[in-house]
């Protein structure tokens, strides 16, 4: 798809919604992905280091801290969307090995086909259940990021958002892995205090990142969950914080204690 193209779409069978795929009015060489008549996705094909969305943005500084600047990684989506984080670590650690899990067939062929991966990109691509394409994956293969975009809210899949699906995941991780979670909640936050108890109890540590309202609980949003495997590092706090979308707020340590169910 190129800029000015008109709008392409697909239908959908798995979930029977179409899937629209066309230019961003704002952004040159910006395109958006639309499910059902909602926005999903933003890509930048002429900068794909440019992510629009804040919740994205935030996920794509944490990557930029799991590894020394510019190094290849190993990375898993659990939801691939329009793949604008693929493209994003294809930019800024080319180089990388990649794996994306969907359950649309329709809606992956369909952004591969409008909206092309950048030359060079090492992408493996798995149709089916987040969970169940866990154990398709090279034993031996272990991420260096795992990074699941799936559930927003009460609708957010129970064999997901529990502890026993960390665990899997979790054990997919190198040493200096880290498993990054985005959570889109409802004022009070009870889904976000759910996940926060559900991965202290798998993960080492745990951080919450968000826009520095979110963590008030009175208002929609996304707040953007990470465990390591090592004590969270003071530095990445200021790190996260400086970088923003802004204004930013991480909370660690005893701090996230309010966020625990």
């Amino acid at each position: 798809m190129t800029e000015g193209s008109p709008p392409a779409s697909r239908f959908l069978r798995t979930t029977g919604q179409h899937a629209v795929i066309e230019p961003d009015t704002y952004t040159d060489g910006g395109f958006v992905l639309s499910i059902g008549g909602a926005e999903q996705s933003h890509v930048d094909l002429a900068d794909p280091e440019d992510i629009f969305y804040e919740y994205l943005r935030r996920i794509g500084h944490m990557v930029d801290l799991a590894a020394p600047w510019g190094e290849p990684i190993t990375a898993l989506h659990l939801g691939a969307g329009a793949l604008t984080l693929a493209r994003y670590i294809q930019a800024t650690r080319p180089g990388s090995l990649q794996y994306a899990v969907e359950l649309e067939r329709e809606l992956l062929d369909f952004v591969l086909e409008q909206l092309p991966l950048p030359e060079g990109t090492r992408l493996q691509t798995i149709i089916g259940d987040a969970r169940g394409a866990l154990a398709e994956l090279p034993a031996d293969l272990r991420f260096d990021v795992v990074i699941l975009d799936i559930f927003s809210g009460p609708e957010a899949p129970e064999h997901l958002a529990c502890k026993e699906f960390y665990e899997e995941a979790s054990a997919l991780l190198t040493e200096r892995g880290v498993l990054i979670v985005n959570v889109g909640d409802e004022p009070g936050l009870t889904l976000v205090r759910s996940q926060v108890a559900a991965l202290r109890r798998v993960m080492t540590d745990v951080a919450a990142f968000a826009e520095a309202g979110m963590f008030t609980g009175g208002f929609p949003g996304n707040i953007i969950l990470t465990g390591t495997r090592k004590p969270w590092p003071a530095e990445w706090t200021a790190a996260l914080t400086a970088r923003g979308p802004h204004p930013a707020k991480v909370l660690a340590g005893v701090e996230l204690d309010q966020l625990s169910a």
